[in-house]
């Protein structure tokens, strides 16, 4: 290849490579308060109800839903890079700052604060690849920042361990995790780049078009609501399945906190991993001979996701819970390392950090309704097979969503000399 298109696309791959750390600490500083839930609830006293804890998490997701589209406005009218970096920086020091908390009020108070800080890094970071990777590479790129998201729930996982044990406890963890963070901001402020030329190009023309005219284009685009409304239903259960199953499997089959955090997070992310780079792979070699390739891989997982819920409010051991929740990580990575480069296929680059930002303001928002929800249907004693076959048929209903989604040729054929 010539000079300049190798330059091109070793720049792509190292803007994953800076960001797949970024995207590991996201989802870590996150997802570890889920598998520390007995230790934390131990630690602060006033914290005494289901629901409290149920509250929390939702409190972190709506205020994360209602900054993302803010986040990715910005990003979108000022670029990726700046604002990658100051989230990574702020929500590294509330991490830090989470295991100095003494009080529920304390902690919720942190968790909203780590909800604004994160809600500005996955627009803006997904934005970004997709900039680089306009070409065959897209869905391999994000294929590979999800499956770091991937491993930094299963890290999240092994939060009960650090719990329990007597050295580390959940403050210690907390605190290495946010220095972490803080530490790894210089080295991505000084090496991550914004896209090619033509990408910026059309990013600063966008900066004169009014908001409201941004916006506009967006919401009256059949195929974008329908892409929001099909991200959403599945993360109703995904987001269950985050907070909530380490509690799950240790009240239900009697096992302790730090395998019920393992057993949560690790088998089914590590299906994801695996099956958001084979789809990628798939979406990628398919999208030469179908413009629809992606559409049709992300409906595969879908598939695959719904008799998983079903499973796992059923299932009579751990052992076929596992079983379920590996086939919910393998419909999982199909569904979620395709959702950008869908979006990618009916929006034009200068409004996908704003897209998705709407997507996550819908689809977290109801994850935050179906965590606290779930809370209240647990006090109320509501059995499990009849919460997961409620979240199962709402994924159901998605399934066929997803192919009604037109892409638009004009964005899809639009000629790139950065096409990688």
């Amino acid at each position: 290849m010539p000079p300049s298109t190798s330059f091109r696309w070793s720049t792509a791959w190292l803007v994953v490579v800076l960001l797949a750390p970024v995207a590991f600490l996201n989802y870590l500083d996150r997802q570890m308060l889920a598998s520390m839930k007995t230790s934390v609830m131990s630690d602060i006293t006033d914290m005494v109800h289901e629901a409290d804890w149920g509250y929390m998490l939702g409190q972190f997701k709506w205020f994360y839903a209602f900054l993302s589209p803010i986040g990715g406005l910005i990003a979108d009218r000022f670029g990726r890079r700046h604002v990658i970096c100051a989230s990574l920086f702020a929500w590294s020091l509330i991490t830090w700052l989470t295991g100095e908390v003494t009080t529920y009020q304390e902690l919720l108070h942190a968790r909203t604060l780590m909800g604004i800080s994160e809600a500005f890094y996955i627009p803006a970071a997904l934005a970004l690849i997709s900039d680089h990777h306009q070409g065959s590479t897209r869905s391999r790129a994000v294929g590979i920042h999800q499956t770091a998201i991937y491993f930094g729930v299963i890290a999240g996982g092994f939060g009960g361990i650090a719990a329990d044990s007597p050295t580390v406890g959940w403050r210690t963890a907390f605190t290495i995790c946010g220095m972490a963070g803080l530490l790894y901001t210089v080295p991505l402020f000084l090496l991550l780049r914004e896209g090619p030329a033509i990408i910026q190009q059309e990013t600063t023309t966008n900066k004169r078009l009014p908001l409201f005219s941004s916006l506009t284009s967006l919401m009256t685009n059949v195929s974008f609501l329908l892409l929001v409304l099909y991200f959403t239903l599945p993360a109703l259960a995904g987001w269950v399945v985050r907070d909530w199953m380490p509690a799950i499997l240790k009240e239900r089959y009697g096992i302790g906190q730090g395998l019920a955090g393992i057993s949560a997070t690790i088998y089914w992310q590590a299906a994801a991993i695996v099956s958001a780079l084979g789809g990628g792979i798939l979406a990628d070699r398919w999208s030469r001979s179908s413009s629809r390739s992606r559409i049709y891989v992300s409906a595969i997982g879908m598939v695959l996701i719904v008799p998983a819920i079903l499973g796992i409010g059923f299932a009579g051991s751990l052992t076929t819970a596992i079983m379920c929740l590996i086939l919910f990580g393998i419909g999982w990575g199909l569904f979620d390392g395709n959702n950008m480069p869908i979006l990618c296929q009916i929006a034009p680059p200068q409004l996908r950090a704003t897209g998705y930002g709407i997507m996550n303001l819908v689809s977290i928002s109801c994850g935050g309704l179906a965590d606290w929800g779930f809370g209240e249907l647990r006090d109320r004693q509501v059995p499990l097979q009849v919460i997961f076959a409620i979240f199962a048929s709402l994924a159901a209903a998605s399934a066929g969503l997803v192919l009604l989604i037109q892409i638009d040729k004009e964005i899809v054929n639009k000629p790139s000399s950065d096409r990688h």
